[in-house]
């Protein structure tokens, strides 16, 4: 809902890894859309951001091992009653298409873009304070006054080194957040915990509160339990948890 802010917490770092990967795309994809020097720049810093989580030398057999997992989770249900074999297949054949887009790329996720002597040398300046400064990058200073069609023509080529991560980790989101309908919770005195069944691994808590309630949640846990603590936003600087009850939605996605 529009008026619902939704805060989320993940359980595990694969989907940690998943969440801040799809941050850091709609981050690119939104400033990829407009056309001036200071969201051009912040396209680019999105996607060495990106290049940078995908270096882990294990992440891309990590994606994999997910996308099968959840596949070969998703066709035991196929001969269930009442389930939607329509739907099913076409996810299914998502969750193969990701597989194949991913075991396509050659080497390590990304590995193009870190290879790219013109990202690697703004990478270089960017770790000191204000170093993508015209006198210290000549070369992106040019590039970022050269005409709208050949930024987006790199910036195009340069996320179609990464498109098949963006499309698997969008759809393992995707069911992840779909895999468990919300219920209503209160927290007394602003104060939430749960345990966790240890026979099914939870990746994600999702805790749902109105907009306009002055305040927001602090989530933490891990794989046996989680806690939400509520806190009011009346002194931005030094927040207190609320002292009342407080109900709000609650998702625990597993799959």
């Amino acid at each position: 809902m529009a008026d619902t802010t939704i805060f989320e917490h993940p359980l595990n770092e694969k989907c940690r890894t998943w969440l801040r990967l799809s941050h850091l795309f709609e981050q690119f994809d939104f400033h990829r859309q407009h056309v001036d020097e200071w969201h051009a720049r912040a396209a680019v810093a999105a996607l060495l951001d990106i290049a940078n989580v995908l270096s882990r030398a294990d992440i891309k057999s990590e994606l994999l091992k997910e996308l099968e997992r959840y596949r070969q989770s998703l066709s035991r249900m196929a001969n269930s009653p009442g389930v939607d074999t329509e739907r099913l297949n076409a996810i299914l054949e998502d969750l193969s298409d990701s597989c194949q887009g991913v075991r396509n790329v050659n080497g390590q996720l990304a590995q193009a873009l870190r290879n790219n002597d013109f990202l690697a040398s703004i990478v270089q300046r960017s770790s000191i304070p204000g170093g993508a400064f015209d006198f210290d990058l000549p070369q992106f200073h040019y590039w970022l006054r050269t005409a709208e069609q050949t930024r987006d023509a790199h910036l195009a080529e340069w996320r179609n080194e990464v498109v098949a991560v963006h499309a698997a980790v969008d759809l393992l989101l995707k069911l992840i957040r779909s895999s468990a309908v919300p219920s209503t919770e209160s927290a007394p005195s602003g104060f939430y915990q749960q345990s966790l069944p240890g026979n099914v691994a939870a990746q994600l808590v999702r805790v749902g509160i109105p907009s306009s309630a002055g305040m927001y949640a602090e989530i933490s846990g891990g794989k046996h339990r989680f806690s939400v603590r509520f806190l009011d936003c009346a002194d931005w600087q030094h927040p207190l948890q609320v002292d009342q009850s407080v109900d709000f939605s609650l998702s625990i996605c597993m799959i």
